[in-house]
């Protein structure tokens, strides 16, 4: 029997059991989090003692007798304080980190009252955040501070919500105090766990699935194969592709380390890897294919059925030969920038329940709930009808979660169990199981004239997508129509192959494929820069695009752009640094190149509120505040009386995946013009007693030409956002600060709107510096501690300028373009540019060598 003190309550435990899982499974104080159960990210720190620490490190019998405070255990003025405080600054996003952080920063406060900024920053340290860039976290912790050491009041502040203003973020009170519902948090009566058996080769033959000795484990509810699948077995975020296994069969190959071979439910979540080891697979073990080039050899077995090469791009506009050959200056460089992971804080978890007559319902916390649905609906060969979807709140994505991961698993279960089933990766599990950013192998030639003026390019890509299609042919395609840059010159030669290899999947991630060509392209303007004599900011401002030029896929920028102003914006930060490295690039909003991508939305009023219903998943950017203050815009109505219902596919109509920068603009649009309809109806004179239960739809689909067209000036996508920035060095190569520019259209929330380019920045920092994803001969040997994820002692001053064009409301949804992902593109090359600057050196690899955080091998 073990006795500990817990927010001032005695508890006892029979069982020698890990903190977190006592805190969480016995006592539900689901506020501490499990972010990697490694030690590694923070998401479960408590205090013991009074004394910072990580629930997920120490078992209870080394805490007899202690004392321990949780999230829940705060006093209620202490509450209101951190509440008001991270609220107020902006500091919350996906907010799965965030109660860990304010038990971190409550450390501190207890022992110093006015801690300086570097003070705060120390305190957590231990503490990851994938989403904010800290920034805005230690200005909470500033201001709780204060609260506290004045003793002051909570100020009582209102919005109107109307675009531009500071709206706090309506999720913020519950994801900071840990109220707020994540899919882990959630316990159904009679709820079983799953997990699957995976495949111990990156590529071999099942021969033998034997799970008889798991089936007589008496914790063990029932060991299911593709054999039990009643549907489909194949489904795949891009439906016409559909080329990835639910679960391995006998006689077949697999294709990655991540590939399910059984899964095994249990009644026991503590006992699912001890039964999992009964699992007995018999494999003929085959060489893997871990290389493009190994890939697409000769005599290189397939992967797929149709071949190795899932998807071959060729964008031609002009004549490049002809236009290089006659360039005064010419550069050709390869570059290489690996797979890289997302590191997202919440792993991925599902829960699926019987619901109603042999239907299922499902808690999800994925990026669409409607491609969920399809694809569970796919497996069990039923209609989609058949399977509800709701999206609880998810703890960041940034593309890693557009993919099926534990939903069909748990859904399976449920569906031939007929009881509720929870099934939750490990970090591991998921570090090994979803998709990666693809990393690429770059051939980039660029040329100008004697002044500097762009004449051509010509580019080769390898992207490795790994072993399963997942996003990986849209990705080739966004990273060779950004391939040119957001400059003025036609001839380009552009071509793609994304290969599939015997590593993990890779697919979506922020920046979806032009992070990696915008670092070559890059790097080739400074050698162009260089050779003409000119500086990094006049390349770019002299060849940078404005509104009625022809951006080099062909589409005339539209008169809301405002690339040249975000380049004016930066200008003196860059030339009156002693070294500095620019990078200015865009990203579109939107799917674009003629594919169907519709934004939906239904406002109706109900019980004398505007409910404002879309399934558009918030992922940490804020979807569910962007809808309130549209509507709060279009309706001139205060926010108490909007309420933006999360995505169910029985009340909000499908608003697509979020993805590609796409949200704020088209379900913004839609949102818009639902409101509208009942704005006008407003306007005629009726009030919202007289419309009670009244439905109001709202779409709008975009009208984009395909990426191969013969058109002069064709619509690749619906609009464009763009940025600069400027990264500073010291002269040790450490970095002393940034300074960004963007013009991402109509600005919804100033803070909100910070808060993603400072956390996109930070991110393409560590893809720039310090992370690495190491693999090895197909086996994933990353684990989180090893990723290179910054902390907040590692990241530097942020300045953040929001330009918006003369003409910004020349667009939809009142010329709102959105930031997510091109937040992080222009760091890398930023960096690069910095470094060339400091000594002279290109650095074509990623993370770079030879520099202040990674030195030469």
């Amino acid at each position: 029997m073990y006795t500990l003190v817990v927010n001032g309550k005695t508890e006892t435990c029979d069982t020698n059991k890990k903190l977190m899982d006592f805190l969480r499974e016995d006592l539900s104080l689901t506020g501490t989090k499990d972010g990697c159960n490694q030690g590694s990210c923070g998401a479960c720190s408590v205090l013991i003692n009074g004394r910072v620490s990580k629930a997920c490190l120490f078992s209870l019998e080394k805490l007899d007798g202690k004392e321990v405070v949780t999230i829940e255990g705060l006093d209620q003025r202490q509450k209101d304080v951190y509440a008001y405080a991270f609220a107020k600054t902006g500091a919350v996003q996906c907010g799965y980190c965030i109660p860990g952080i304010v038990i971190s920063a409550h450390g501190l406060l207890n022992k110093k009252a006015e801690p300086s900024n570097e003070e705060v920053r120390k305190a957590i340290r231990g503490n990851i955040c994938r989403c904010t860039g800290y920034v805005k976290i230690v200005e909470a912790i500033q201001l709780a501070a204060k609260l506290f050491r004045e003793n002051l009041s909570i100020p009582e502040e209102h919005s109107n919500a109307k675009l531009g203003e500071d709206f706090k973020r309506i999720d913020a009170v519950e994801k900071t105090l840990g109220t707020g519902l994540y899919v882990d948090d959630i316990t159904v009566e009679g709820m079983l766990h799953a997990s699957a058996v995976r495949s111990t080769y990156p590529r071999a033959k099942v021969l033998k699935i034997d799970t008889s000795k798991a089936a007589e484990h008496p914790a063990c509810v029932a060991v299911l194969t593709s054999k039990d699948v009643p549907g489909n077995n194949k489904i795949g975020h891009l439906e016409f592709i559909s080329d990835w296994d639910v679960m391995i069969p006998e006689g077949e190959i697999t294709r990655y380390v991540g590939d399910a071979i059984a899964l095994v439910v249990s009644n026991k979540k503590e006992l699912l890897e001890e039964i999992k080891e009964l699992v007995k697979v018999t494999y003929e073990e085959l060489t893997p294919m871990i290389s493009y080039e190994a890939a697409l050899a000769d005599d290189a077995p397939l992967i797929h059925e149709k071949g190795n090469i899932l998807s071959h791009e060729h964008l031609i506009r002009g004549n490049a030969n002809e236009q290089l050959a006659a360039s005064e200056y010419v550069v050709t460089q390869h570059y290489s920038v690996p797979i890289n992971e997302h590191a997202f804080m919440e792993p991925e978890c599902a829960i699926a329940m019987p619901e109603g007559d042999s239907g299922i319902l499902l808690y999800s916390a994925g990026q669409s709930i409607y491609d969920e649905q399809r694809e569970v609906a796919r497996m069990l060969g039923v209609e989609k009808e058949k399977i509800h979807v709701q999206a609880k709140l998810v703890g960041g994505g940034f593309g890693g979660k557009e993919d099926m991961s534990v939903q069909h698993h748990a859904s399976l279960a449920a569906w031939c169990l007929q009881k509720p089933v929870k099934v939750l990766l490990s970090r591991q599990e998921s570090l090994m199981i979803h998709p990666k950013r693809h990393g690429m192998e770059m051939d980039f030639t660029t040329g100008c004239d004697a002044e500097g003026n762009l004449t051509a390019m010509k580019a080769v890509i390898y992207a490795d997508t790994g072993a399963y299609a997942s996003l990986g042919g849209p990705v080739l395609q966004r990273a060779c129509t950004h391939a040119a840059g957001p400059y003025k010159y036609q001839h380009i030669d552009v071509e793609g192959f994304a290969v599939y290899t015997n590593n993990p999947p890779s697919g979506a991630f922020r920046g979806f494929g032009v992070c990696q060509t915008a670092f070559a392209i890059e790097n080739n303007l400074n050698l162009l820069a260089e050779k003409v004599g000119i500086s990094q900011w006049d390349i770019r401002y002299k060849n940078a695009v404005g509104p009625g030029d022809s951006l080099p896929n062909g589409q005339l920028v539209s008169k809301n752009a405002a690339l040249k102003e975000t380049l004016l914006a930066v200008r003196e930060a860059y030339e009156e640094a002693e070294i500095a490295g620019l990078s200015c690039f865009f990203k579109n909003s939107g799917i674009g190149v003629g594919l169907s991508d519709i934004g939906r939305c239904i406002v109706s009023v109900e019980n004398g509120k505007v409910h404002v219903r879309t399934s558009a998943a918030c992922i940490g950017q804020g979807m569910a505040t962007v809808t309130t203050q549209v509507a709060c815009e279009a309706l001139d109505l205060p926010p108490e009386m909007v309420i933006a219902e999360a995505p169910d596919t029985r009340r909000t109509p499908d608003s697509g995946t979020t993805t590609a920068s796409r949200q704020s603009l088209f379900t913004g649009e839609a949102t818009r013009r639902a409101a509208m309809q009942l704005r006008y109806e407003l306007d005629m004179g009726r009030v919202l007693s007289d419309l009670e239960g009244q439905e109001f739809y709202g779409e709008y689909s975009a009208k984009t030409d395909p990426l191969i067209n013969d058109k002069r000036s064709p619509v690749s996508h619906a609009g464009y956002g763009y940025a600069s920035e400027v990264a500073i060095l010291d002269k040790k190569g450490k970095v002393e600060k940034f300074v960004a520019a963007y013009d991402m259209g109509q600005v919804v929330n100033p803070k909100a709107a910070e808060g993603q380019i400072e956390g996109g920045i930070v991110m393409g920092m560590g893809y720039a510096l310090t992370e690495k994803f190491i693999l090895e001969e197909g086996y994933v040997k990353a684990k989180y501690a090893t990723l290179g994820l910054l902390n907040a002692t590692q990241v530097p001053p942020i300045e953040t300028i929001l330009v918006q064009a003369e003409n910004i409301h020349d667009g939809l949804a009142y010329g709102i373009k959105g930031v997510g992902e091109l937040a992080t593109i222009p760091t890398a090359p930023a960096l690069a540019g910095a470094y060339y600057a400091l000594d002279g050196k290109l650095r074509p690899t990623l993370p770079m060598e030879d520099t202040f955080y990674q030195k030469k091998k």
